[in-house]
């Protein structure tokens, strides 16, 4: 985890674009730990929070000189209830310093809620970079946007087969994911932490035409693996600029018995290949 200590007074791109370049790598492995996935032999020994902990403790080590980026989906720690947030905080405790954190949490809220969400996510447990939803507008991604070396990955065109049900509506002669976009990239002309959009690797169409438009913009990339994006189709779409590719249940499911950290390094190593740098 990157800690206050260690933050520097550079973009979010820039620091991506250095990691990028000394690991020659664009992979962000995907943190969810879902408990119908775990190997046997973790539930067998350990309470179901521990055997998540021991788990995710287990990807990390095995993978994290492969990946520029680890995403936690906060969904799967909070579903374990009081010990969820524990159990959070020690796998992200438990990342080194030359990997981004992503918190994807999708937050969405305006005033003071997303003040204090933008405090927690940053300040109490020190991630790089969070996932925001723009629905409310621009009050409720500005709180996000005041942490020097951030990112605010806003959704923008999501790989889900329900995000065509507003994503693509045309306002105005334009589809909504270009207005949302663009908008949400001004948000952060003047501000320390910088925007960034979620953009699925299930329609490359659309991630080119984003890239055109925003060349600078780090893209979070989601749907590379079991949601069928291609790895080349999508470093072909998202051109030169910032991107993290995220690959979840294919790497760290990859395997489910004794060997599952050495199966997963193994998945994250052929992903990171087909990706290039």
């Amino acid at each position: 985890m990157t800690t206050d200590l260690n933050r520097v007074p550079v973009t979010f791109s820039e620091r991506l674009s250095t990691l990028r370049s000394s690991k020659q790598s664009v992979l962000c492995v995907g943190l969810d730990p879902d408990p119908s996935r775990l190997p046997s032999h973790l539930l067998s020994a350990h309470p179901l929070p521990a055997a998540v902990e021991f788990f995710c403790r287990e990807i990390v080590e095995s993978t994290s000189d492969q990946a520029v980026a680890f995403k936690m989906n906060f969904a799967f720690f909070e579903a374990l209830g009081d010990s969820g947030l524990q159990v959070l905080r020690s796998v992200l405790n438990g990342i080194p310093s030359d990997v981004l954190t992503i918190a994807d949490a999708k937050r969405g809220d305006i005033g003071n809620s997303a003040g204090f969400y933008a405090h927690s996510v940053f300040d109490d447990l020190g991630f790089d970079s969070v996932t925001v939803s723009p629905y409310m507008g621009e009050d409720s991604v500005a709180p996000f946007l005041t942490q020097t070396g951030t990112c605010t990955f806003v959704l923008a065109r999501t790989s889900n087969p329900g995000g065509a049900d507003f994503q693509l509506l045309d306002v105005g002669g334009e589809p909504l994911y270009r207005k949302v976009a663009r908008d949400a990239v001004s948000w952060s002309t003047d501000t320390p932490g910088t925007t960034g959009l979620v953009v699925g690797a299930t329609d490359v169409e659309t991630m080119s035409d984003l890239r055109h438009m925003l060349p600078e913009t780090p893209f979070l990339i989601p749907g590379v693996g079991s949601q069928g994006g291609s790895a080349a189709d999508v470093m072909q779409a998202s051109g030169n600029g910032p991107v993290l590719v995220n690959s979840s249940r294919g790497i760290i499911y990859a395997g489910n018995d004794q060997d599952f950290a050495k199966v997963a390094r193994n998945a994250a190593i052929q992903t990171r290949t087909e990706l290039g740098a």
